[in-house]
């Protein structure tokens, strides 16, 4: 499919740009990397102390790398064809703002040059091996929505982003602090693994029919829209049990517990797709899916240090 032409032009007035390359970051999904790199390192209070040069960085790190992958989706969904003036959401900037495509897609390499020369530092100060892992992860971050087959467009999208984005995060981030993987490290991030997972579901839901009519094969298209919900509220479900389940079997503190206090936002999110067709519509579902991922893992972060210093 050949890429949209359009005439707009670059918006002149400095606010409204600083607007639209602030959305072309996706605020709403940055907080899947700095929840992740927060709640490692809280783990890690446990083990060691904390460097707080090296969490900084890999904070920083994981920001850039989130954002990049955004942009790169904004650049390949409009090389697609996939975006257009009518799309719904915050991307679509190159459609609607007239941002020229090949300069989302030097920020965004850009970006990762930074994150790069952050996990120099990184591994310059905990391990080389971490370099292996980084490179890695930036690979499926771009493999995510760019290449031949787009991660995103098949039903893995929610796996893998859950794993790279949830999951190897924490672990990554406790491991440069401890210089070592436990299982209890193991074990807590895979409530994270599951929410961020869930933004990912929550986005294909939501586009469910539009990603139908360009032929992508994404878990709600493979199982229904119906079926997806349910599944979204499976996912907010296990999240929580996990959680009580660690507690009772005295794997973690009492008061990691204070995340059923996220759980109202969790249950805003399922109700908000029950019934909705239509993409704006599920909009404020969308975004509850995300605010439940990032108040879920701040509060298991508090958690760890109130039980670290009670």
């Amino acid at each position: 499919m050949q890429p949209q032409t359009h005439t707009n032009v670059q918006p002149s007035n400095s606010k409204k740009t600083w607007k639209v390359w602030w959305q072309q970051t996706r605020p709403h999904t940055l907080t899947a990397s700095f929840v992740p790199v927060l709640l490692g390192t809280a783990l890690a209070m446990y083990e060691t102390d904390l460097h707080f040069g090296l969490f900084f960085a890999m904070l920083l790190a994981s920001l850039l790398i989130q954002a990049a992958t955004n942009m790169f989706n904004e650049y390949y969904d409009y090389v697609r064809g996939l975006d257009t003036e009518d799309s719904h959401g915050i991307g679509g900037a190159i459609v609607r703002e007239g941002i020229k495509p090949k300069t989302i897609l030097n920020v965004a390499l850009s970006l990762y040059g930074i994150a790069l020369l952050l996990g120099i530092y990184i591994c310059s100060s905990s391990s080389w091996w971490l370099a292996l892992v980084g490179l890695f992860c930036m690979l499926i971050g771009y493999l995510y929505t760019g290449g031949p087959l787009p991660i995103a467009h098949t039903p893995f999208g929610e796996i893998v982003s859950g794993f790279f984005m949830g999951m190897i995060i924490i672990l990554i981030s406790f491991f440069i602090q401890t210089g070592t993987v436990t299982s209890i490290s193991v074990l807590v991030s895979i409530p994270i693994f599951i929410l961020v997972g869930a933004i990912m579901l929550s986005n294909n839901i939501r586009d469910l029919d539009g990603d139908k009519e360009f032929g992508r094969k994404t878990l709600a298209i493979l199982i229904g829209r119906k079926a997806a919900i349910k599944l979204l509220a499976g996912m907010f479900i296990v999240s929580y049990a996990w959680v009580f389940i660690l507690i009772a079997l005295n794997i973690i503190s009492p008061w990691l517990a204070i995340v059923v206090l996220s759980a109202p936002k969790a249950i805003k999110a399922t109700k908000g797709f029950i019934g909705k067709t239509i993409p704006i519509q599920m909009m404020p579902a969308m975004k509850a899916t995300a605010q439940t991922n990032t108040i879920f893992g701040f509060l298991l972060s508090i958690g760890l240090f109130i039980g670290y210093f009670i």
